[in-house]
């Protein structure tokens, strides 16, 4: 039922949730199960495609006849898009309703998935990749506050996003043993045709289950400037990148260009009447310190995977399938302990879950120093066991924290700005691990680079104790 903008009669009945939403409809809180299985199963679908296509990555480089460059581009084109629309995504979600959001991300990822399949160049993959960070980034927000509105209680909200992170994990295992078999048997195209029957059968229970609800705030005009300086800001970061180990010329004018954009949408979030990003959110000391640690997490996490994918096939020599079972180690812990950290959140606040996922991953970050060129795969397994913990247990905790350090009606926006922060960190962790360690083809520099890297990666991780570990007793994490 829409809000007219009349009398004040019509605005107080229009607050309501029994006048918003007709007995006849379907309501999230009367079916919160149903809710939370197809929002996990959208999630699933958009994660399984970011390690599905990490796998690919070296058909995709022979298939397509294209370079180290182009090929992180096949990851960076997604993650670019949907870091820099995530929060267009989540605030169109609070505007319009989260349930019309989800539908639409849903219809566009499953046709840009077929875009992929189709593809005959490395510009037109890329291109049909970016399409899908259009409809993940529509998707991702609104799918958390879709189980937040469902689970309105704190402690049922922490315990479903645990099970929400834990059944999305569960892509991370998946992708590499699905696109492993996929690959080996079919080649990199069939990864994207499992995308959109899914998509499909997803659409169809967002439409029957979710509720479909007006806006949460009143409609306004969307902050296309800050859109727009977000996404040329991270795209020229990732291009600088990237590009740095080619042309120094081109790196400078497309850092330059980052730096203008940054600068300017600090002043525009600062001058317009409803900011895309507003300013005033991170003058809270929680929400600053989980979407710098959401941002570390996937840059640190995702950049080991880019470089692992590439040395187990290249440098180890294993097929797509073989390696794909060496990195179970790496995500089936990610399913194991997501849900525990949700209980764990409920009950104790995400202050220590995080702190003690992030050491853990620290840890097996440093485990990273037990690779050498003649050890082979067994020295790799602490670090992939260690990452794999750290991070199952940091997921759910740092989600919640960012539901928690605002105030309900914007739930679809912190969802938005702390997916946006990791999906940065995954795009420019790709770009970062990527541009340092170069091609396997050198496997000397590549394995040292690898190894200073995992240095970097666990200094990363222990910012972020130190960060959770400066918000003592805070109201929003909670804790101790």
């Amino acid at each position: 039922m829409e809000v007219k903008p009349g009398s004040a009669a019509e605005t107080s009945k229009s607050s309501s949730p029994a006048t918003r939403v007709p007995a006849s409809a379907s309501p999230a809180r009367g079916r919160p199960g149903l809710v939370l299985m197809v929002m996990c199963a959208g999630m699933f679908l958009v994660l399984l495609d970011v390690t599905v296509v990490n796998v690919a990555v070296p058909s995709i480089t022979a298939g397509l006849r294209t370079s180290t460059a182009g090929v992180q581009w096949v990851v960076d084109g997604y993650t670019v898009t949907l870091a820099s629309l995530l929060l267009a995504g989540g605030a169109a979600g609070d505007r319009i309703g989260h349930r019309r959001v989800v539908a639409a991300g849903l219809a566009i990822f499953g046709a840009a998935s077929a875009g992929c399949a189709l593809a005959p160049t490395p510009g037109l993959l890329v291109a049909a990749r970016a399409a899908q960070g259009v409809g993940a980034a529509l998707l991702l927000p609104g799918s958390i506050a879709a189980i937040a509105d469902a689970y309105p209680e704190r402690a049922a909200q922490a315990r479903a996003l645990g099970v929400w992170a834990a059944v999305s994990s569960l892509a991370l295992p998946a992708g590499p043993l699905l696109g492993g078999l996929i690959v080996s048997s079919a080649g990199w195209r069939a990864v994207f045709w499992i995308n959109p029957p899914v998509a499909a059968v997803c659409l169809a229970g967002v439409l029957a289950w979710v509720r479909a609800s007006g806006p949460r705030r009143p409609r306004r005009r969307l902050d296309v400037a800050g859109v727009g300086l977000a996404t040329v800001c991270l795209a020229a970061t990732v291009y600088a990148v990237i590009s740095a180990s080619g042309s120094a010329a081109v790196a400078i004018v497309a850092a330059g260009l980052a730096a203008a954009s940054a600068a300017g949408l600090i002043v525009t979030e600062r001058r317009v009447a409803e900011p895309l990003l507003p300013p005033a959110l991170f003058t809270r000391p929680a929400f600053r310190a989980v979407t710098a640690s959401a941002l570390i997490m996937n840059l640190t996490s995702n950049g080991l995977l880019f470089l692992l994918t590439r040395y187990l096939q290249s440098i180890l020599g294993r097929s797509a399938l073989t390696a794909g079972l060496m990195l179970l180690p790496l995500f089936a812990p990610l399913a194991v302990t997501s849900p525990l950290a949700g209980r764990l959140t409920a009950r104790y606040g995400p202050r220590p879950v995080m702190r003690a996922g992030a050491a853990i991953a620290a840890a097996g970050q440093l485990c990273l120093l037990l690779v050498a060129p003649a050890t082979g795969y067994p020295r790799l397994v602490p670090a992939l066991l260690g990452v794999g913990f750290g991070v199952g247990l940091f997921t759910a905790p740092v989600v919640a924290a960012a539901m928690r350090a605002v105030p309900p009606e914007r739930s679809g926006l912190a969802s938005g700005i702390n997916n946006t922060a990791r999906q940065a960190g995954t795009a420019l962790g790709v770009a970062i691990f990527g541009a340092i360690a170069g091609s396997p083809a050198h496997a000397g520099h590549f394995i040292t680079t690898l190894r200073w890297l995992g240095i970097a990666a666990a200094i990363g991780w222990l910012l972020v104790v130190a960060l959770v570990i400066r918000l003592r007793r805070s109201p929003d994490l909670g804790g101790n």
